[in-house]
């Protein structure tokens, strides 16, 4: 029985992806149809030895590119703001956050507000471009006083004054709204997976279906991504 061949490269050995000129290390090691594959800085594609070679070997020009992405965020802590669909309810700003998408043909960046409902501290996410700024971090308090927005207080019990059947009917409808953002996470986590897979299929046999076929994954991608963080209409509006 031959002798299995040992890999070209091992873990930790720096290494130019040839077809990029970019640099990384090799993160894991693995033997599949009789040949090796290489993950680098733990992408999710892999690359075949041909792909690859030791930096020390490597006589092209290598691509040292940093990126330097400048965002104005529009709201901060503490911020009272509104948001698109949700009437006369109005948030506090209580987190924020940037998901820097990148793929060799695509880029974009999304900015995600985490909010906090003034009448009962629901927690919602919202687009940037879902919100209004009411007052900002040092007035919001005064603005809420005056308008009186806080629900009153049953001073025996120290619960809030709410109608049951309209709670439930509100609970029931954020554990779908929840529900459903869960399959949608679960679906783009698919989807990566699949690009990840035809990206690879593409940069190695460059056959111009699998291109055709990523290009349309990243499509999908991009567009549960923005329905994932797309406010859903007030419900008992008409």
């Amino acid at each position: 029985m031959a002798k299995k061949k040992k890999p070209k490269f091992n873990k930790g050995d720096t290494v130019v992806i040839i077809m990029y000129g970019t640099v990384g290390n090799i993160t894991d090691v693995q033997f599949m149809d009789g040949a090796y594959v290489y993950e680098v800085n733990h992408s999710e594609g892999l690359y075949m030895e041909s792909t690859l070679q030791h930096i020390s070997e490597f006589e092209g020009e290598i691509l040292q590119e940093t990126e330097k992405i400048d965002i104005e965020y529009k709201f901060f802590f503490g911020d009272l703001v509104s948001v698109d669909g949700y009437g006369q309810d109005y948030f506090k700003v209580v987190g924020f956050r940037t998901e820097i998408w990148r793929y060799k043909e695509n880029a974009w960046e999304d900015v995600i507000y985490e909010l906090s409902r003034i009448s009962d501290g629901e927690w919602l996410e919202a687009h940037e471009e879902e919100l209004t700024l009411v007052a900002d971090a040092e007035s919001a308090d005064t603005f809420i006083q005056k308008l009186g927005l806080l629900f009153p207080i049953n001073k025996k019990t120290g619960k809030k004054e709410i109608n049951p059947t309209s709670s439930f009917n509100t609970r029931k409808a954020e554990k779908e709204q929840l529900q459903e953002r869960y399959e949608k996470k679960q679906m783009i986590d698919g989807l990566l997976d699949l690009y990840n897979d035809y990206l690879f299929l593409y940069e190695t046999f460059g056959d111009e279906e699998y291109k055709k076929v990523k290009g349309l994954v990243l499509n999908k991608i991009k567009k549960l991504s923005s329905e994932l963080y797309k406010t859903p209409k007030n419900s008992s509006s008409k």
